[in-house]
Protein backbone atom coordinates (compact mmCIF):
# COMPACT_ATOMS: atom_id res chain seq x y z
CA UNK A 1 0.00 0.00 0.00
CA UNK A 2 1.48 3.81 -1.40
CA UNK A 3 1.15 6.43 0.96
CA UNK A 4 0.36 9.96 -0.82
CA UNK A 5 2.18 12.60 0.45
CA UNK A 6 1.30 15.94 0.23
CA UNK A 7 3.34 19.05 0.92
CA UNK A 8 2.41 20.65 4.01
CA UNK A 9 1.54 23.70 2.25
CA UNK A 10 -1.26 22.04 0.10
CA UNK A 11 -2.59 20.26 3.29
CA UNK A 12 -3.34 23.84 4.95
CA UNK A 13 -5.05 25.18 1.74
CA UNK A 14 -7.07 22.13 1.42
CA UNK A 15 -8.52 22.66 5.26
CA UNK A 16 -9.01 26.11 5.30
CA UNK A 17 -10.99 25.73 1.52
CA UNK A 18 -14.47 25.15 3.08
CA UNK A 19 -14.11 28.09 5.69
CA UNK A 20 -13.50 30.11 2.20
CA UNK A 21 -16.58 28.17 0.39
CA UNK A 22 -18.84 30.24 -1.62
CA UNK A 23 -22.30 29.16 -0.74
CA UNK A 24 -23.34 30.14 -4.15
CA UNK A 25 -20.82 29.34 -6.66
CA UNK A 26 -21.23 30.53 -10.39
CA UNK A 27 -23.70 33.26 -9.44
CA UNK A 28 -23.17 36.74 -12.03
CA UNK A 29 -22.89 38.90 -9.69
CA UNK A 30 -24.08 41.94 -12.00
CA UNK A 31 -26.69 39.99 -13.78
CA UNK A 32 -28.00 39.15 -9.71
CA UNK A 33 -27.75 43.44 -9.19
CA UNK A 34 -29.95 43.82 -12.43
CA UNK A 35 -32.86 41.45 -11.36
CA UNK A 36 -32.42 42.17 -8.08
CA UNK A 37 -33.35 45.92 -8.99
CA UNK A 38 -36.17 44.96 -11.73
CA UNK A 39 -37.78 42.42 -9.25
CA UNK A 40 -37.15 42.88 -5.68
CA UNK A 41 -36.28 46.69 -4.59
CA UNK A 42 -39.72 48.31 -5.44
CA UNK A 43 -41.36 45.63 -3.71
CA UNK A 44 -39.00 45.87 -0.17
CA UNK A 45 -38.82 49.70 -0.79
CA UNK A 46 -42.38 50.03 -0.09
CA UNK A 47 -42.04 47.50 2.48
CA UNK A 48 -39.43 47.94 4.73
CA UNK A 49 -38.30 51.39 4.06
CA UNK A 50 -35.54 53.26 2.29
CA UNK A 51 -34.93 54.21 -1.60
CA UNK A 52 -33.41 50.92 -2.34
CA UNK A 53 -35.39 48.35 -0.15
CA UNK A 54 -31.81 47.55 1.15
CA UNK A 55 -33.44 48.16 4.96
CA UNK A 56 -34.46 44.65 4.46
CA UNK A 57 -31.55 42.84 4.46
CA UNK A 58 -30.05 45.60 7.03
CA UNK A 59 -32.59 45.73 9.63
CA UNK A 60 -31.64 44.36 13.04
CA UNK A 61 -34.16 41.57 13.15
CA UNK A 62 -33.60 40.25 10.02
CA UNK A 63 -34.96 36.76 9.41
CA UNK A 64 -32.26 35.37 7.01
CA UNK A 65 -29.37 34.18 8.75
CA UNK A 66 -28.05 31.18 6.97
CA UNK A 67 -27.13 30.81 2.81
CA UNK A 68 -29.97 28.05 2.56
CA UNK A 69 -32.44 30.99 4.02
CA UNK A 70 -31.59 33.44 1.56
CA UNK A 71 -31.83 31.07 -1.17
CA UNK A 72 -35.15 29.74 0.11
CA UNK A 73 -36.42 33.13 0.69
CA UNK A 74 -35.26 34.55 -2.48
CA UNK A 75 -37.47 31.20 -3.78
CA UNK A 76 -40.48 32.04 -1.69
CA UNK A 77 -40.35 35.57 -3.16
CA UNK A 78 -40.56 34.63 -6.59
CA UNK A 79 -43.01 31.86 -6.10
CA UNK A 80 -45.30 34.47 -3.73
CA UNK A 81 -44.95 37.36 -6.20
CA UNK A 82 -45.39 35.00 -9.44
CA UNK A 83 -42.12 36.46 -11.04
CA UNK A 84 -40.94 34.37 -13.86
CA UNK A 85 -37.30 34.07 -12.64
CA UNK A 86 -35.49 30.42 -13.31
CA UNK A 87 -33.51 29.04 -10.76
CA UNK A 88 -30.06 30.38 -12.34
CA UNK A 89 -31.46 34.28 -11.34
CA UNK A 90 -32.19 33.12 -8.50
CA UNK A 91 -28.70 32.13 -7.71
CA UNK A 92 -27.48 35.11 -9.32
CA UNK A 93 -29.82 37.15 -6.84
CA UNK A 94 -28.49 34.89 -3.94
CA UNK A 95 -24.88 36.08 -4.85
CA UNK A 96 -25.51 39.46 -5.33
CA UNK A 97 -27.18 39.89 -2.03
CA UNK A 98 -24.70 37.59 -0.18
CA UNK A 99 -21.93 39.59 -1.88
CA UNK A 100 -23.36 43.01 -0.57
CA UNK A 101 -25.21 42.41 2.37
CA UNK A 102 -25.48 38.99 4.31
CA UNK A 103 -21.11 38.05 3.87
CA UNK A 104 -22.59 33.48 4.84
CA UNK A 105 -18.84 31.83 3.76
Amino acid sequence: MKKLLMPLGALAVLHAAPALADPFPGADLQAGRELHAENCVACHARQFGGDDGSDIYTRFERRITTADGLAQQITACTTQLNLALFPEDELNIAGYLNTHYYKFK
